[in-house]
This record gives C-alpha cells, structure tokens and sequence, in this order.
C-alpha cells in the first residue's frame, strides 16, 4: 500500500452537498481491478475513478490521461458526472491539457472532449456527448418497468433503449411532478436488470409548488430543494430528470451525466426539448443538481456543469 493523491468532488453544482460525489484516486498506476473495484465499494458512492497515463494508442491521438470508472458493482466504460468531476480535481492536482481548446481524456468508450465554459465562479465544465445508439424498447419490457415504476401505460408519452457506453431504458414521462411521485420497486428493477432513466418537460405554470404538491419523500425534502440556486446556476430548470439503477447496486442516482447526454440527444433530435436547457435532478433525495445541455451548430451535444472539491488529501491503496 502507498499514499496516492485524492479529491472527492461534487458535480453538477457549485455549493458543496447538493450535487454528485466522485472519489478520485489521482494515481491508480500498479492497481490491480480488484483493489480498484474493493475501493470503490469501500466509498461506496456511485463511482469512483482512478486516474492513469493514456495508453500507447491514446497518446498518439492525443490524449491527457485515461480514466477508469467503477462503481460498487462493477465497471463503466463511460460516466458522465465522474468525467467532469475527475477532470476538475485533474486540473486542480496540476494538469496541464495538450490542447488549449480542451481536455482529452482516453476512457473505454474512446475519447471523450472537455472544455471549460464561462468565467470565474460561473465557470463550468463540459464534456462531448459520446454517440448515441437509441432503440425502440420490447413492449413487454416497457410494460414490466412501467408496473415497477407504478406507471399507468397512458403517463408514458415516448420510450427508448439508449446506449452511450452505459445503457439506460428512457422514459418521457407526462409531467414533473409525476417524476416526483415515483416510488419504484427496486427489487423488481433489478430482477428485470433495468437501469431507467425518467424525466418530463417542465413548464413555467407548474414549477410553481411542484414540490410542495408531490409524494410525501419530495414534501419532506421541499424547503431545502426549493432554495435559490446557487449563483453558478442561477437558470431555472425545464426538464426533470430521476435515474434508477438498481442493477448496479445503486437505487437513485443523485445526478447522471451519461442518462442526462444520452436523454438530450434523443429528446432534442426527435423534437420534444429545445436545443439549449437546464435540466434538474436529485429532488427527491435533497439534492439541487443542474446539468446544462447544448447542441452547437455542428450537433454536437455538451453536457455541462458546475464542480467542487469538498474532499483533498492521500489515500493509502
């Protein structure tokens, strides 16, 4: 065992706790996947990465580091919260991009563009969405996860099978405060091996007591979730967005990267969200997640957040 240089970092905010936890290990170089994968049970938060040199072929395309990713049941070949926060305690440790224009980091889906977007406190990162792979779902399926959701087949308004490296069923729903309302049966998800991404257009009309009108875990939680953003994210929210993994060990995920680019790039090409939103997440369990999407003109959609290192120090692997 020897010291290695660590951050925890919270994602998709900028005020500490309200936001996605990442543990980064800064120097996972002579790690063993066994010794990875018992850490990142050991935090036992949705992810934790580990940080090593790119490899032979990264390098020459480029890259600034390799990332792996796992979470307490195993690995992912791409996530999006533990990109943005690893790259943020990356650069924080001291690393120095190839580019001025971003940062390359080499993970198993390939490699995955980063650029900084805004200025000083206001500034976020933001990571190209990996290409998408949708499918429409098995009608048996869906109607499996619609039960195990508590879901009424007319609540349903689209349904696609996403894959960006991770695979998410996802689920537009009718409205945000039906999100709210889902009180899943995990085991039942897990049984079925479904990862489920929900999310419902929000309007102005409604976001007005929508947390005080839903299920008695987001009452419980209102006064706090309906604070004022924090400054870095002062923009109103239009899209809610919950994300169930229970297949993975995890029941709800604070905040998803990789669901949320992989929702914006189905929901903006099929014409159901502009091609600029905020989207919220992690109401239900007091969280105040915002995560800024874009398409650019050349379709590339960016996936963007605000990130903070609450944790800094070693850790003996």
């Amino acid at each position: 065992m020897s010291p290695r240089p660590f951050q925890q970092v919270d994602v998709f905010t900028d005020t500490a706790g309200y936001g996605n936890p990442v543990a980064v290990v800064l120097d996972g170089t002579g790690l063993d996947d066994d010794t990875m994968q018992r850490f990142a049970r050991w935090t036992n938060l949705s992810e934790t990465t580990f940080v090593l040199p790119p490899t032979e072929a990264g390098l020459a395309q480029g890259a600034d580091y390799r990332l792996r990713i796992f979470t307490p049941g195993g690995e992912l070949p791409f996530a999006g919260h533990p990109t943005l926060g690893s790259c943020h305690a990356w650069l924080r440790h001291g690393g120095q991009a190839k580019s001025a224009a971003h940062v390359l980091q080499e993970c198993s889906v390939g490699l995955v563009r980063i650029r900084r977007e805004g200025q000083g406190p206001r500034q976020r990162l933001a990571f190209a969405a990996p290409p998408l792979t949708r499918t429409d779902p098995s009608p048996t399926v869906l109607a499996q996860v619609a039960r195990a959701l508590g879901l009424k087949p007319q609540q349903v308004l689209a349904a696609q099978v996403l894959d960006n490296g991770p695979v998410w069923l996802g689920l537009l729903l009718d409205h945000p405060q039906t999100v709210l309302e889902l009180q899943p049966d995990h085991l039942e998800l897990k049984a079925l091996g479904q990862k489920v991404g929900v999310v419902a257009i929000d309007h102005p009309e409604v976001r007005t007591g929508l947390i005080a009108r839903s299920n008695r875990e987001a009452r419980a939680f209102a006064p706090r979730a309906s604070a004022p953003a924090p400054a870095g994210d002062a923009v109103a929210p239009s899209l809610e967005v919950r994300a169930f993994a229970a297949p993975i060990g995890i029941h709800e995920d604070p905040v998803t990267g990789s669901l949320n680019a992989s929702l914006a790039q189905w929901l903006i090409a099929d014409g159901h969200a502009p091609s600029q939103y905020v989207a919220a997440q992690g109401t239900c369990l007091d969280r105040a997640g915002r995560v800024h999407v874009l398409r650019d003109d050349d379709g590339q959609v960016w996936i963007g957040g605000a990130a903070i290192t609450c944790i800094e120090g070693r850790v003996s692997l």
